[in-house]
């Protein structure tokens, strides 16, 4: 029987466990790296207050979410050795970065809802 099909995995699921901490773990600098990232994504959006605007609670959340790809796509270059997962991992800083400025800006200026059609 697969890992995957197994009793606890499938259970850990329908209670919500991630995924991520019903894997094997194996303690390599990397995957410490990972999990530090991880950790810190899933604090930081555990801390945003929603508000009820779809539109800021998205924004809000989507900046820790986007930093913890940063903080992954960092560790893929400091340990990855494949050349296309690195310059994808490059590709993900930049982008996720800019994004990042995107939310934040939108954060400090919302805009007004748009008028009803009618």
């Amino acid at each position: 029987m697969s890992f995957l099909n197994s009793a606890p995995f499938l259970l850990s699921l329908s209670i919500g466990i991630p995924v991520a901490s019903m894997m094997p773990n194996h303690h390599t600098p990397a995957n410490e790296a990972f999990g530090k990232a991880m950790t810190s994504m899933h604090t930081a959006m555990e801390r945003v207050q929603m508000t009820g605007n779809t539109d800021t609670d998205f924004a809000a959340m989507m900046i820790p979410h986007h930093q913890g790809a940063i903080e992954m796509a960092k560790t893929e270059l400091q340990y990855g050795t494949d050349p296309r997962l690195r310059r994808l991992a490059q590709e993900i800083i930049v982008t996720q970065q800019s994004e990042i400025e995107l939310l934040q800006l939108t954060l400090k200026h919302p805009q007004s809802p748009a008028p009803s059609p009618k």
